[in-house]
């Protein structure tokens, strides 16, 4: 899609300013790809072959000159605006969760836009669904690209996934749950619990308009309020999503993703995904 013709489609808004304390590194720039490209190269990319306009990347003040130099270097000059997390106050060295990182966009988005973590790979089609999604963008409406939780294991050890619980295709919960896992006989756990291998799951792809800005505003004074000497409190998008749903302010489509999630959750999973990359090519417009 030429740059004419995404001036006005919808934001692409990636979130990069996490700390990545299990993986050792700044996992947001880890280059996975053939071309030393890191999962947010290939976000970009496959974003703007579905449709998307303009990107927001949200950093750190010491990690952004390092993203800078690494955008430059895969994308030339494409238009990306970056903002710092961490000068939305207050201060604090563990940043304040993703509704804080999405809020301290609030001043560059200024349409409909998809929010996605930096470090996970999310596919073609599902930044196709989600621009299809933001086609019927309006206030008080949202939309989650949810993944299979088969698609979204890796081949040992356990993650932490946002459960999803749907009625007729809309969200009417997400359950953080810890211990999801393929066990030895093919079986799947989440926590104490056996799920199948399409329950669907949230990876953070999800798609707003922008008018749910004030709606988060409110929620993140409520939560300051509240934990503002707590200091491993975080304010993330689910709860912040669930509790606008139990206020009958905003109601999420749920829509399914084919695609197979790639992400590197711990060290030993960074060779797997440069194997799942090796022979990747951008797909065609």
């Amino acid at each position: 899609m030429s740059d004419e013709a995404t001036t006005n489609a919808p934001q692409l808004v990636i979130m990069a300013a996490g700390l990545g304390s299990r993986f050792g590194g700044v996992k947001q720039l880890a280059k996975v790809g053939p071309e030393d490209e890191a999962f947010l190269d290939f976000s970009i990319k496959e974003a703007r072959v579905a449709g998307f306009g303009p990107v927001v990347m949200i950093v750190r003040s010491d990690i952004e000159a390092d993203v800078v130099e690494h955008i430059t270097a895969q994308h030339g000059d494409l238009p990306v605006t970056y903002v710092r997390q961490d000068d939305l106050p207050p201060a604090r060295d563990k940043p304040w969760g993703t509704l804080h990182a999405v809020l301290s966009a609030a001043d560059v988005i200024d349409r409909p836009f998809a929010v996605i973590n930096a470090d996970d790979y999310y596919g073609l089609e599902s930044f196709r669904l989600a621009m299809a999604a933001l086609s019927g963008s309006a206030q008080g409406k949202a939309a989650n690209v949810a993944f299979e939780m088969g698609n979204t294991l890796p081949p040992s050890g356990s993650v932490t996934r946002g459960v999803c619980q749907v009625a007729d295709s809309r969200l009417t919960g997400i359950v953080e749950t810890e211990d999801c896992q393929r066990l030895d006989d093919g079986t799947i756990s989440a926590g104490d619990q056996s799920v199948t291998a399409t329950t669907p799951v949230s990876m953070n792809l999800w798609c707003f308009d922008h008018s749910v800005l004030a709606d988060f505003q409110e929620r993140w004074d409520s939560f300051l309020t509240a934990n503002r000497d707590e200091p491993k409190a975080e304010a993330q998008l689910p709860t912040i999503v669930g509790e606008l749903m139990a206020d009958s302010r905003m109601t999420v489509d749920v829509v399914s993703s084919p695609e197979q999630w790639i992400g590197i959750t711990n060290p030993e999973d960074f060779e797997l995904a440069r194997q799942a990359f090796a022979d990747y090519q951008l797909p065609a417009d």
